[in-house]
């Protein structure tokens, strides 16, 4: 049976961490096991309690999936904790899942479809080429992600709709030999990630229409407007500085 991989990195989440793993547990995979991978970056609150509290349960279970517990002693960033989920990982597909809920693991399936259907390499999750529903929130935020992946785009020659999209899933063999390189601890693994794989030799992208249910500051969002402009950065410095 294949597995999917689903990377969770976590920090400060105690609101929405139980909720999280116990909709990935119950989502449908098409028939891939799963491999849960939790990396919690020095949480400061009871996140990493919690998860292991759920862990523990769960393993109990009959056909439980395989969970890995990882709990980083120096916090880096978002990109850091994918860097060590994806080193870790062993999955035939590997999934990006945050753990705030803003995107819904009910769709995996969606996500995955172009893997078993069309061969893919690589699958992005588009919040703005989707009927799907779409909580409304920041303007200017929106007008962020379109001017970013436009951006992007000039350097990759991709035609991607969702660049920053958090909901990423690669074939395991292409991210597990990507991740020793990547370099980014923070929010700037989006454009890497990007810029990294555009430089893969007749590497098949897809996007498929997500949701999206976006959160404000006051429930936990964490990226703000300096991590846009350092984006603009670290666009040009993945695609022309970086190999």
């Amino acid at each position: 049976m294949p597995t999917l991989s689903i990377t969770i990195p976590v920090f400060d989440e105690e609101k929405f961490i139980e909720a999280c793993l116990k909709k990935v547990i119950a989502a449908d995979t098409c028939g891939f096991s799963k491999e849960i991978i939790i990396i919690d970056d020095c949480s400061k609150d009871k996140t990493l309690s919690q998860v292991q509290k759920l862990v523990s349960i769960e393993k109990t279970k009959k056909n439980a999936p395989i969970f890995k517990i990882i709990a980083k002693e120096t916090q880096e960033g978002k990109g850091a904790a994918l860097k060590r989920g994806f080193l870790e990982s062993t999955g035939d597909i590997v999934i990006v899942q945050d753990a705030d809920l803003e995107y819904d693991p009910s769709e995996f399936e969606i996500m995955l479809k172009p893997f078993t259907s069309y061969d893919a390499d690589v699958v992005y999750g588009s919040r703005f080429v989707t009927n799907k529903p779409h909580r409304v929130l920041y303007f200017w935020h929106y007008v962020a992600n379109v001017c970013l992946t436009i951006f992007s785009n000039i350097f990759t020659n991709l035609n991607l709709t969702d660049m920053e999209t958090g909901y990423k899933a690669f074939r395991g063999d292409i991210i597990r030999k990507i991740a020793p390189h990547l370099v980014s601890k923070r929010f700037g693994f989006e454009p890497e990630i990007t810029a990294k794989i555009s430089k893969i030799r007749d590497v098949k992208i897809y996007e498929v229409g997500i949701s999206y249910f976006g959160r404000t500051y006051e429930e936990g969002k964490k990226i703000g407007w300096k991590d846009g402009v350092r984006a603009l950065w670290e666009i040009v410095k993945y695609n022309i500085f970086t190999p």
